[in-house]
């Protein structure tokens, strides 16, 4: 599937957005500042959430203004929470370019990471929303218990799938969900509309999270700009692993890593051995359940532009490469 085509429908708008982002992150008025986010927002992905916002307005006429500006807020906020996530897991890179912890400090990563998310709240506040300002407040209170479970449960073998699930919708899931209702809300969607968008946009964001924890296995580490497993090294249980586990003898093996996360060549045994059972392939299934969800949210929906391209984007999710 070509983003190219998902995003065509809010191309003009997706400019806007970076523009806005370009502008937050190069006008800095101390030097060091304007170099730290220069950083940080010279690393930003493929913009899927923004995208995400913009797409859900798109069944109602309304003022873009607000909407991009929300978009912004989104990406925004995505960044910081990386920016946070690296620190906290000491990662030395992130889309094979340096982390912003690894290169200028923990310390300057997390005010850093601060500067962003209150910046961010001060876009969502132009929005003049106050159901999407409390959402947007609820979302960052969400990222942060997301994490703070993330590390409660480190090396936590008792760990299951509705635990994880819990946590990858409060890390992940949690900000797509108010990327496309806050979306939807601005441009005056209806109480009924705004449901089935918030269960689309749900959903994407858990089956995103599963397919990013697949590839931390199964992709090189070119591809993922960080090293291959690094879940298991952090000692984070995800998905394939909960299957893998369903074995006792290589639950055993990853009772035995977690006790010396340096020992590589048990990590390479581990990875190896979930490539070549059924977890990776039940992982799949699992997110293609909640990609058809997804899509069955929002065929309740008028047909629109919009609603081609959240059908097209469930599909790129579920068949993207990296």
């Amino acid at each position: 599937m070509d983003p190219f085509k998902i995003i065509s429908p809010v191309s003009e708008q997706l400019s806007e957005v970076e523009q806005k982002l370009h502008d937050f992150s190069s006008n800095a008025e101390l030097p060091f500042l304007d170099e730290l986010l220069t950083h940080a927002f010279n690393s930003q992905g493929k913009l899927a959430r923004p995208a995400l916002t913009l797409l859900t307005s798109g069944f109602h006429e309304h003022n873009w203004d607000k909407v991009t500006t929300m978009a912004a807020a989104v990406e925004m906020l995505h960044i910081a929470t990386l920016i946070h996530d690296d620190t906290v897991d000491e990662a030395e890179t992130r889309r094979g370019r340096i982390t912003v912890s690894n290169k200028y400090g923990q310390h300057t990563a997390v005010l850093l990471g601060d500067y962003i998310f209150a910046s961010s709240a001060t876009y969502v506040c132009d929005t003049g929303n106050i159901e999407v300002i409390k959402m947007f407040s609820q979302t960052i209170m969400d990222l942060s218990e997301g994490q703070i479970q993330e590390t409660a449960n480190i090396k936590n073998l008792k760990t299951d799938i509705n635990e994880y699930l819990h946590r990858i919708y409060l890390k992940t899931g949690s900000l797509f969900t108010t990327a496309g209702v806050s979306g939807a809300k601005l441009s005056g969607a209806s109480d009924e509309q705004v449901t089935y968008i918030r269960k689309y946009s749900k959903n994407i964001g858990l089956a995103f999270q599963i397919i990013d924890d697949i590839f931390d296995l199964n992709k090189n580490e070119t591809q993922l700009g960080k090293p291959v497993g690094s879940d298991l090294i952090n000692g984070v249980v995800t998905l394939p692993t909960l299957y893998a586990m369903e074995n006792q003898d290589f639950k055993s093996l990853i009772k035995e890593f977690f006790k010396n996360t340096f020992d590589m060549s048990l990590h390479n045994e581990i990875t190896n051995y979930m490539n070549n059972s059924n977890a990776i392939e039940r992982s799949y299934d699992y997110a293609k359940q909640l990609i058809q969800s997804a899509k069955d949210s929002v065929e309740n929906l008028h047909h629109c532009d919009s609603k081609e391209s959240l059908i097209n984007l469930c599909d790129y999710i579920i068949t993207r490469n990296i």
